[in-house]
């Protein structure tokens, strides 16, 4: 039997990606036991838990291969599967004004971090990645379209660095955001609009939401899941215009996909779900499998980064993050009022 297995084909390369693996998923459930214990982030223990484990990814470890295949084809598998969570249906009950102000949102943030990045120092790399991660799903989001910039030196460390501050600035919010909400004194409706328009993170959405009440946490979840479907249509127009200015990342004669392989899962998902292909008890467990997946990535994305270059990242591009965190809370409070 062992020389059966080792003439299979990939089973050397998936051995030498097992060691990698097995630490990435380690440190998730770590991360996730504490979670649950301590009430923090799973995400942000994740990450955190990985970058004391930098040495784990130095060239020439047995885990590295494993590693560097996990921050990387592990994390399109999660985001692909959060299509399994989005239909159509999702917009009937909110109403068309509610809907397009949410959209407005995403579209103007991301905007809004373009136009200031370059007055921090910044690239438009850096304000995709980060206003994108604002505007739609927080670690999530920074992590799928990370995996369509076209990739320099400091690639990794300012992946960490978004996930991190994005991470931090949702778990501020789910903390402040609901006292905002009744000192501008919405409704049920309007305040689940507003944190669901407005918050980084599903899981901070969904805590702050049913501190309230039912109705405020469920409007909440659904606002929140739908920014969540805006990820494929924002990563796919990210990807055509880096491919129309030339900057995708070729190796040879191969050109990148117009559609990254994660994204058309993610479509596909989200239409069979849509036409009520995917029974429940399916799209939960593939939300399931996408939240263990991403926790698992960005363990492994926590692992690859060094924590000193973390420190070169500077005040400028927290301020950038702050200013874009900022920038959607005012823009959905504004719009909220202009609508009731």
């Amino acid at each position: 039997m062992p020389f059966l297995t080792s003439r299979l084909p990939g089973f050397d390369a998936a051995r030498s990606f097992f060691p990698g693996f097995a630490v990435s998923f380690l440190v998730a459930v770590t991360a996730q036991f504490l979670s649950e214990h301590y009430g923090a982030p799973a995400m942000l223990l994740a990450l955190l838990l990985g970058l004391a484990l930098n040495f784990l990814a130095e060239e020439g470890t047995r885990t590295a291969p494993g590693i560097a295949f996990t921050s990387r084809s592990v994390l399109r598998i999660g985001v692909a599967l959060l299509g399994a969570r989005i239909s159509v249906d999702m917009l009937a009950g909110l109403g068309a004004a509610a809907i397009a102000l949410v959209v407005a949102g995403v579209i103007l943030t991301i905007a809004f971090a373009l136009l200031i990045a370059r007055c921090v120092g910044r690239g438009w790399r850096f304000a995709l990645l980060t206003g994108g991660s604002v505007a739609i799903c927080g670690a999530s989001a920074a992590m799928a379209i990370a995996a369509v910039l076209p990739r320099h030196e400091k690639s990794e460390r300012d992946l960490v660095f978004t996930v991190l501050s994005v991470t931090v600035l949702s778990t501020i919010a789910m903390v402040v955001y609901p006292m905002l909400a009744q000192l501008f004194h919405f409704d049920a409706r309007d305040s689940g609009v507003f944190l669901g328009g407005t918050i980084h993170d599903v899981a901070q959405v969904v805590g702050a939401g049913f501190s309230i009440g039912p109705e405020t946490g469920e409007t909440a979840t659904l606002v929140k899941l739908i920014r969540v479907s805006m990820l494929a249509p924002v990563v796919l127009c990210f990807s055509l215009a880096i491919r129309q200015m030339g900057l995708a990342d070729v190796s040879g004669e191969e050109r990148p996909p117009l559609l990254p392989g994660f994204v058309v899962g993610f479509l596909m998902l989200a239409t069979l779900n849509s036409l009520g292909a995917i029974p429940q008890v399916v799209s939960d467990l593939s939300g399931a499998l996408s939240r263990w997946a991403l926790l698992v990535a960005i363990a492994a994305v926590g692992i690859k980064t060094s924590l000193a270059r973390m420190v070169e990242v500077g005040f400028g591009a927290i301020a950038l993050m702050v200013a874009e965190t900022v920038f959607l809370g005012v823009f959905v409070v504004l719009g909220l009022h202009m609508l009731s």
